[in-house]
């Protein structure tokens, strides 16, 4: 159900239905629509109303709850708010504010070590928050690695991941590249891969390094920016 926002003062609280096969999942149905239109709503400032109840329902269950947001008490809460001074925290915060606006159903676990801060999402679909090419979890990982560590003198690496991407990714890469340096090798002449971002370039070019038959360099202007593997001509 779409929620419209209310306006005047909010005479009447914003009322939206949740459903789903059980309680716990039409409830968290409701509460991301209601997210959708009040980013940053806690689930503190929610009541719910179980409608209706069906637990053998079609094998699997049924569920449907309403669900009326306490505005009054969020912006309370929207104002008091302070970001954490802690980076860690303030990458948590805003990797689950981008989570709930966009309505995908996931947690955040954030792990430091001495040169990398990591936050790891999980859920069931997370295709959404990926994005094409990975370029919204590229976008969330610039957003949070320029927020974490503001007003910090030193600064960590800092990777936002969603359901192992990162390695998938980068095994990609690491086959698209070895089967470039095999072509330049093949035929003598630079081959050119795909275009790509910069950090996948990064990858790319460390990739190959250590390979002695072959080198790399970037060509072109952003986004369209590629890399190139010519062989090494000897003797």
């Amino acid at each position: 159900m779409a929620l419209e926002p209310q306006d005047q003062g909010d005479a009447q609280p914003p009322r939206v239905e949740g459903e789903g096969t059980s309680v716990g999942e039409a409830k968290w149905s409701a509460m991301k629509e209601l997210e959708r239109t009040y980013p940053g709503l806690d689930v503190d400032h929610v009541e719910f109303e179980v409608l209706e109840e069906r637990p053998d329902a079609a094998d699997e269950g049924f569920a449907r709850v309403a669900a009326t947001a306490d505005l009054a008490a969020w912006r309370a809460a929207e104002r008091d708010f302070t970001w954490p001074d802690e980076p860690a925290e303030r990458l948590r915060e805003i990797a689950k504010r981008v989570i709930s606006y966009l309505g995908v159903r996931a947690s955040v676990d954030v792990e430091e070590t001495e040169d990398e801060l990591r936050g790891s999402i999980s859920g069931p679909d997370l295709g959404l928050l990926i994005g094409k090419h990975g370029q919204t979890i590229d976008s969330l990982q610039f957003i949070c690695s320029q927020a974490a560590f503001r007003g910090y003198e030193t600064r960590k690496r800092v990777t936002i991941d969603a359901g192992g991407y990162r390695e998938r990714r980068e095994a990609m890469l690491q086959r698209q590249a070895d089967r470039g340096a095999s072509d330049a090798l093949r035929y003598g002449r630079p081959v050119e891969l795909d275009s790509m971002a910069a950090a996948e370039r990064k990858i790319v070019h460390l990739y190959l390094q250590d390979r002695p038959e072959v080198e790399t360099h970037s060509e072109g202007d952003e986004p369209f920016r590629r890399i190139v593997i010519s062989p090494i001509r000897t003797g």
